[in-house]
């Protein structure tokens, strides 16, 4: 985890302190359209993280694609933020999608991404490619974005099986909205202040253990010891804490689980490159 930590870490400088790329390496972007944040993410072909952007666009719903020019939109103009602030233009990517999701449905990642000039390289699911840069080789990747809560099951570095349901951030922000009487995204921003954590606990335990209980439904059938949650979710403090005590295991949490698939998203489609 000390890696992954480290990689995560040096992604978050780039976004920090964007500045013109000198080097002479192929670049990959990666492609995180989530529900309320879109993510870019860019490596080079070592895997070394070089640039990432992100905006709020609210165009997907429970991990589906429901404002498709809405997601052109922002997409293209985080793109060409990255591309003024590097000096130079995006164009093999990648794209994730929760794990289940339609062949229909995955399509309209690749031509959303297409659609801004990206020549879509790789798709994947979204836990499976957190777990790029986790590089778990036992145990299960739980990413618990906006709309979904979806599982990677990782046996000998392998992943034995994907599942997915529509239980996330949403459902906490929505909690939060009755509780204190607020309008939606007054309640989202409350959920992001980690200064309010601590008061706001007790009152999304009941969903934090519904996730846990869908995660525990996921893992049931398979030996896992170990729990690592990635995605925007499980940033919120104490999250780790209650999943653990409901799955009687431990809950690992990377340093900023955010921003662990949109790298992780990069990561596969320059191996892509590099293992044709």
């Amino acid at each position: 985890m000390e890696k992954a930590n480290q990689r995560i870490a040096a992604f978050q400088e780039t976004m920090d302190h964007p500045r013109p790329y000198q080097g002479q390496k192929r670049l990959y972007t990666g492609v995180d359209l989530g529900t309320a944040y879109t993510v870019l993410a860019v490596v080079d072909e070592e895997g070394t993280p070089v640039a990432g952007a992100m905006g709020f666009a609210q165009v997907v719903r429970d991990g589906l694609v429901v404002d498709y020019i809405g997601a052109v939109d922002i997409l293209r103009e985080l793109k060409a933020t990255l591309e003024e602030s590097l000096g130079v233009e995006l164009l093999k990517a990648g794209v994730a999608y929760p794990p289940g999701t339609s062949p229909g449905d995955q399509k309209a990642l690749h031509y959303i991404a297409e659609a801004v000039g990206f020549d879509v390289i790789a798709a994947l699911d979204e836990p499976t490619a957190a777990n790029n840069v986790l590089n778990i080789e036992d145990g299960a990747v739980i990413d618990i974005g906006g709309g979904t809560t979806g599982t990677a099951v990782i046996g000998q570095g392998q992943v034995v099986c994907v599942a997915d349901e529509p239980t996330g951030g949403t459902h906490v922000s929505l909690v939060i909205a009755g509780a204190y009487r607020l309008p939606f995204a007054e309640a989202e921003k409350l959920k992001m202040d980690s200064r309010k954590h601590q008061e706001l606990l007790p009152v999304i335990k009941p969903v934090i253990e519904k996730i846990a209980g869908i995660i525990r439904g996921h893992i049931q059938d398979h030996p896992v010891d170990r729990v690592y949650l990635v995605g925007g979710t499980s940033c919120f403090t104490g999250f780790e804490t209650i999943v653990a005590a409901e799955l009687q295991r431990p809950v690992i949490k990377p340093a900023n689980p955010f921003l662990v698939t949109p790298l992780g998203i990069a990561l596969a489609a320059a191996k892509t490159c590099s293992n044709p």
